[in-house]
């Protein structure tokens, strides 16, 4: 093989040691050793790669001998894997095809390098019905060889760990993809310590300051929280080692990115996270059978010396987890007087709690061992691609809902246990045993006691589900439904059921246009949906077609001209002075000025604005200010973020800014969906003024609700726009809305509240 010229001495020396890295551990590990096809792999995915580099400067077969890495040592995938990902971006960035890498390699790994090129680029492309596309590629190929995603996984990791050399958009879209869907993969096939890395890598991305802020905090409190664990795990030791047990004990520290979950769900700072850490023993046994017994007198011992929380043990021995998560988990009261978790394990569930199923093959019994939960899994996965979502975003969703929740073991009357996600109903589980019994089911028995569809089911329940021919699905059960596959097949039977309504509308909408002389375009549509309050065309041929929207005559020249100009100015009046009128009693809606009010107004004007407005540059910093009297942006009313806070921009379809907190929910899908049209953002050093809501929480007394207005008003002279308080007993709760310019303000409130007697909380709510 030729060398490659554009490498300098120093990088041909790190690029073969760190090929060498890989094979050593492949060396290391159990597998069989077929050197000769990975350094052919190798050498190959070298040379056709040569002279080219990736964004950080270095070159760019480092990446895939990295993605290798990764597969065989965090994962602990063999001699095909590796090889597949040292190839993997072959075909799709060189002259290479999927018949080159066959007839070199064989059809397994040129099958495995086709899987990757197929969902290449991330799962989702620049539009919507693109994502929805890849995700489906990506869940088949899973579902014909798991080791694809594995490799995709790995392949993502090393991604996130080398996305400081992108732009600061590109890394708020990778890192939002990642969390939104990579995480939550990686937790449904077990691979827990990845999946924690790649969220917290994402967190570090999206909210650098407080990934700082938290990492700072957690060295400083290093020595305090070693002396409590060593004075905790003293005596558990000394048991354990009257026990002659072989085993490791050692404390987990929770991740960034769940402890500033833990902090922004509870409205808690660091210092009141008292669950930083828990402690894990992980015990060496040869024989499986022995395991369960093992965990159980760990347990034994363990609640001998700590009093014991009665309703946080968790029992994943007897019932794993669907990604086959095996352990003992019980919580006690440690020295300090705060509860202290403690995870109990053997070896073996610890290599597949952290490598996920790639390590089940280690564990293989032989060929009868029953069917794993995985395969189960990826058949549901499987049954919702052959009913796709219309909507790329509400698939995903949809899928979410499967990916990361937490689950319930369920009885069907014969005694089959039936995995489900947490809250589940009987609907549900009617819709997992069969379609056509969630379509007629009418009730449930639980537990041999009549209950009704909507019934939540718990973990050891006995579920009996009752049909009827006369039922028919309805549109409120989507509701209370949790399982991605009762939801995807009550849309589909809605949209069967809607059908012959819909089609009897787009004819009587074909003969209005026909008499009234009215074009059948898309402006006409827009028009008929404005005058009639429909909120998407497939819901006004629904509404014309069961009779409760009648099209009327009158309409037909309003709708042919559109707004008449005299109108604009009348109706922009209207909007600001209603609007004016309510901004008082605006729970949560942010205004900054008026600004979003006279947003409203001005899209009476809606295409002519947009056509003004000059075009956003996503690749460029976007400065959030006024301009002549007007924010050049408009504040998302689902976060309602305020300067201060961490934020990103996404530009909508009249090429406006619309501001988003980078913790949003809405955010995190739009980073994922809609990557080219986020831009990074930052705040003018006067942006206007904003509502913040603030909660206040404390002991009640007589006067304590006007000394709160006294140091809303006259303290800190901060306009108070709203008001709701609540006294139960003792205990009041309020909620205030302000009009703040800054966070900086809403938190030096706070502050002053505290001050006040009897308030113990007051803390910004998003």
């Amino acid at each position: 093989m030729q060398t490659d010229p554009t490498v300098t001495p120093e990088e041909d020396r790190a690029i073969e040691a760190a090929f060498r890295d890989v094979l050593n551990g492949y060396l290391a590990s159990n597998h069989r050793k077929k050197v000769e096809i990975i350094e052919r792999a190798y050498k190959f995915a070298q040379e056709a790669h040569a002279g080219v580099r990736r964004r950080s400067g270095e070159p760019y077969i480092l990446h895939p001998i990295a993605v290798a890495k990764i597969a065989q040592q965090e994962i602990g995938l063999g001699s095909t894997s590796i090889c597949a990902a040292l190839l993997h971006d072959v075909v799709e960035d060189t002259d290479y095809t999927v018949e080159d890498i066959e007839r070199n390699f064989g059809p397994k790994i040129a099958q495995l390098v086709e899987g990757l090129t197929k969902i290449s680029g991330g799962i989702f492309g620049d539009k919507a019905s693109a994502q929805a596309e890849n995700f489906r590629k990506l869940l088949l190929t899973m579902s014909e060889d798991i080791r694809v995603v594995l490799i995709k996984m790995a392949d993502r990791l090393h991604n996130m760990r080398t996305l400081g050399s992108m732009a600061p958009n590109k890394q708020y879209k990778i890192a939002g993809e990642t969390l939104y869907i990579y995480a939550p993969l990686a937790h449904r096939l077990g691979l827990f310590a990845i999946k924690t890395e790649l969220e917290d890598l994402s967190f570090k991305y999206e909210h650098p300051r407080a990934w700082a802020d938290i990492k700072e905090k957690i060295k400083e409190t290093e020595a305090k929280r070693q002396a409590v664990y060593t004075d905790f795990s003293a005596p558990i030791r000394a048991k354990l080692d009257t026990m002659g047990l072989h085993y490791e004990s050692k404390a987990r520290l929770k991740s960034c990115y769940s402890i500033w979950r833990k902090m922004e769900a509870k409205h808690i700072p660091f210092e009141e996270v008292y669950d930083l850490y828990a402690v894990r023993i992980v015990f060496d046994c040869d024989d499986p059978a022995r395991e369960k017994q093992i965990c159980w007198n760990i347990y034994a011992a363990i609640t001998d010396l700590y009093r014991l929380h009665p309703e946080r043990t968790r029992d994943w021995i007897s019932v794993p987890k669907a990604n086959g998560y095996q352990a003992l988990h019980l919580t006690v009261m440690g020295p300090d007087g705060n509860w202290i978790e403690v995870q109990i394990r053997s070896r073996r569930m610890d290599e597949i709690a952290e490598k996920g199923f790639a390590a089940h093959w280690k564990y293989k019994i032989g060929e009868g061992e029953e069917e794993s939960e995985l395969n189960v899994w990826l058949r549901t996965i499987k049954d919702i691609l052959e009913n796709p979502e219309p909507s790329a975003i509400d698939f995903l969703d949809t899928l979410k809902l499967n990916l990361f929740a937490s689950e319930i073991v369920v009885f069907t009357p014969r005694g089959e246990l039936i995995t489900l996600p947490a809250e589940s109903t009987v609907l549900d589980m009617a819709f997992t045993l069969h379609t056509e019994l969630g379509l007629h089911c009418i009730a449930g028995k639980v537990n041999h006691k009549l209950v009704p569809l909507n019934q939540q089911l718990r973990s050891g329940d006995q579920v009996e589900v009752l049909t009827s021919n006369t039922q028919k699905p309805q549109a409120e059960w989507m509701d209370f439904l949790k399982t991605a596959k009762a939801k995807s097949r009550l849309r589909a039977a809605l949209r069967r059921e809607r059908q012959p309504v819909i089609a009897r509308g787009q004819e009587l909408i074909a003969q209005y246009l026909k008499k009234n002389r009215l074009p059948a375009s898309s402006t006409t549509n827009q028009r008929l949906l404005e005058r009639t309050g429909m909120g998407s065309y497939e819901d006004l041929r629904y509404a014309v077609g069961a009779g409760t929207v009648t099209l009327d005559d009158d309409w037909a020249e309003t709708i042919r001209m559109g707004v008449i100009p005299g109108e604009k100015s009348i109706l922009r009046s209207i909007l600001r002075n209603t609007i004016k009128v309510a901004t008082l009693g605006m729970a949560g809606k942010n205004t900054e000025n008026e600004a979003s009010a006279e947003k409203k107004a001005e899209d009476a004007d809606g295409d002519e604005a947009s056509r003004e407005r000059p075009k956003v540059n996503t690749k460029e910093v976007y400065t959030l200010k006024y301009e002549d009297g007007h924010p050049n942006f408009k504040i998302a009313d689902c976060c309602c973020p305020i300067p201060g806070d961490e934020v990103l921009g996404f530009v909508d379809d009249n090429n406006e800014v619309v501001v988003h907190a980078m913790a949003c929910p809405r955010a995190l899908v739009l980073k994922a969906g809609y990557g080219p049209r986020i831009v990074q953002t930052r705040w003018a050093v006067s942006a206007g003024k904003f509502l913040a809501h603030v909660r206040v929480e404390g002991l009640d007394r007589h006067g304590i609700l006007q000394e709160i207005i006294a140091v809303v008003s006259t303290q800190m002279d901060i306009d108070l726009r709203r008001l709701d308080i609540e006294a139960t007993g003792e205990v009041f709760h309020s909620d205030m809305w302000v009009r703040v310019e800054d966070v900086a303000i809403v938190n030096d409130l706070c502050s002053k509240l505290l001050t006040v007697d009897g308030v113990e909380r007051a803390a910004r709510i998003q």
